[in-house]
């Protein structure tokens, strides 16, 4: 299905991959505290509205 050096190439992709992801993070860890404090508190609370809108129009629309 795959060759070896294709498995070799994936696998330091992958592992290259999350160390430049937590590289990244780590250095705009800053920023996010500064930009984005209590987003998850934001997004948190625009999903579960959207859920009751959703089920809202469900449940009404059925009748």
């Amino acid at each position: 299905m795959f060759t070896n050096g294709q498995l070799i190439f994936a696998g330091f992709f992958v592992i290259a991959f999350i160390i430049l992801m937590i590289w990244s993070y780590r250095k705009d860890i800053v920023n996010h505290k500064k930009y984005y404090k209590n987003t998850a508190l934001k997004v948190g609370f625009w999903m579960i509205l959207a859920v009751v809108i959703f089920s809202a129009i469900r449940i009404y629309s059925k009748s």
